[in-house]
Order: C-alpha cells, then structure tokens, then sequence
C-alpha cells in the first residue's frame, strides 16, 4: 500500500494546480477561526460570531464539520484532476506497461481518497478543538469530546464524494466534463425527487424515503444544517409560538448507505478501467 501510495504523491507532487487547491481548502478551513474573531459594530451595538455560541462544545463538532463539508469541491477538483493527468499525461498507460495492475491501479487512488478524507478530518479536529478551547464556555472532558460521531460522518461524506469524482474521471477522462457530469447528477436527483414528492407520491413520506438512497442526498443527509440549533433560532420558534422538532444525530444507516455507495463508486470504476481499451 505504502508503494501505491508513494506513487501517487509523486504524481500529485509535481501538479501545482493540485498543491494550490489543496492549499486553499485548508486554508479555508482556517478562516472559520478568523471569521469568529471579527467584531461588527452597527452603531453602538458590537457583535462577535463566537459570542453566538456556535463555538460551544459539543455544539463546534456539529457546525464545523457541515461548514467545512462545504468546501470539499475544492479537494474533488484534484481528485478529478488526478484522474483526466492519468490519460492526458499518459502515465496511466505507462503505470501499466511497468508491471502496475489495473486493480493496483484503482487501489492507489482510492488509498489517496482515504489519505485526503483522513488529514482533513484530523485537521477539521484539530483547528475545532483550538476554537472550542479558545472560545466555548464548557471545557469539561466530558463535553469536549462528545458529539465526536460528526467528525466520522465528516470523514464518510468526504470519502464517498472523492470516490464518485474518481469514478467520474475514469468515466469522462476530462476533469471539466466531470465536474459538469457531478452537476448534471445534482439536478437530475433533484428533479427525480421533485417528481417523486410532488405527483408520484404526493402528500406521503416516501418520496424522502427513497431519495434518501440517491448518492448525493444520502451524503447531504449524514450532516444535517447547524443553524436551527442555535439558542436564538429556537427562541424565535418559541416566540413565533411554534415547536421546531428536528433530528440532528448521525444514524448508523446513513453511515451504512453512504459506505455502500462508496463501494459501488470504488468496484466500477475499477470495473469500467478493466473493460476500456486503454
């Protein structure tokens, strides 16, 4: 594994397109430490985002990891693009004419998936826990570290996503035309579950039932939105004389779906590299 691994990095080494947009993405992270430092001043009112609470444990583990989710395009992007090198640079086919099978081959860039999703969880872990120390008004041990499950819904969401952009680049070859195919998927998910909420299955559950197995809205629905949580989001709901319900935990069965699609993702792209005439 260490060998396919290095082998890779090697790869990604010499891409200045992949170290900028890893850089980013990290960096990115970071700025959620920034953005809570900033103090707005309306008049004489002053207002600070970490004042808010978002940054009380366990609360942080929560909102960071579906803020930082959010920017995992840019991680998908060297994903793809590591994929649509491996035919426009040819090394693909040189990989395999030096002894590199094709299934060692798919192996190698799922490794990388794994290794991506993996420092970003424990560097999302790292820079929340800085922030919750720095911040949050409960630092008992008890309270730091529970809620840790959103860090491992973080690193399935992450890993399943960068597997279907792998599959997508084996499948395109083009790293634009992935990324506009995992678009297109967006809306053709999104039509299919308008159509089956409002006249398939009109006024019942189903429809959200089944679209909770589409790829995509099973990845969004491991990390649920943070917002409504917030003590002055349920004070509005209280004021507004209305019960705001809403399951916020990660259940082992979205876990289960998603690693599922992680495994399709992973099995025809290797399936698809065997078939192709390379």
């Amino acid at each position: 594994m260490l060998r396919l691994l290095n082998i890779e990095f090697h790869k990604l080494k010499y891409s200045r397109s992949a170290k900028i947009l890893t850089l980013t993405y990290f960096i990115l992270i970071t700025f959620i430490a920034l953005f809570a430092s900033i103090e707005f001043n309306f008049g004489n009112i002053q207002f600070r985002v970490a004042d808010q609470g978002i940054f009380n444990f366990p609360y942080i583990w929560h909102f960071n990891s579906y803020i930082a989710a959010m920017l995992k395009l840019f991680l998908a992007i060297v994903i793809v693009s590591m994929m649509s090198n491996e035919y426009s640079n040819r090394t693909l086919k040189q990989n395999l004419i030096d002894g590199l099978s094709k299934k060692e081959f798919v192996l190698s860039k799922f490794l990388t998936v794994l290794v991506f999703s993996l420092v970003s969880t424990l560097f999302l872990f790292i820079v929340s826990l800085i922030l919750g120390l720095s911040f949050s008004d409960f630092t008992e041990f008890s309270i730091v570290f529970s809620d840790l499950e959103y860090l491992l819904g973080y690193f399935v969401k992450l890993t399943a996503f960068f597997a279907f952009c792998m599959f997508l680049g084996i499948l395109v070859k083009r790293s634009a035309f992935a990324l506009g195919f995992l678009f297109i998927w967006w809306i053709i998910e999104s039509i299919t579950y308008g159509v089956l909420k409002w006249k398939v299955f009109k006024g019942s559950e189903t429809a959200d039932q089944i679209a909770r197995f589409f790829p995509l809205e099973s990845m969004a629905n491991i990390i649920k939105e943070p917002f409504s949580r917030l003590n002055a989001f349920q004070a509005a709901a209280n004021q507004l004389g209305s019960e705001f319900e809403k399951d916020y935990g990660i259940h082992w069965y979205q876990l289960l779906i998603v690693i599922a699609w992680t495994f399709i993702f992973v099995y025809f792209s290797y399936r698809l590299l065997k078939k192709r005439d390379l």
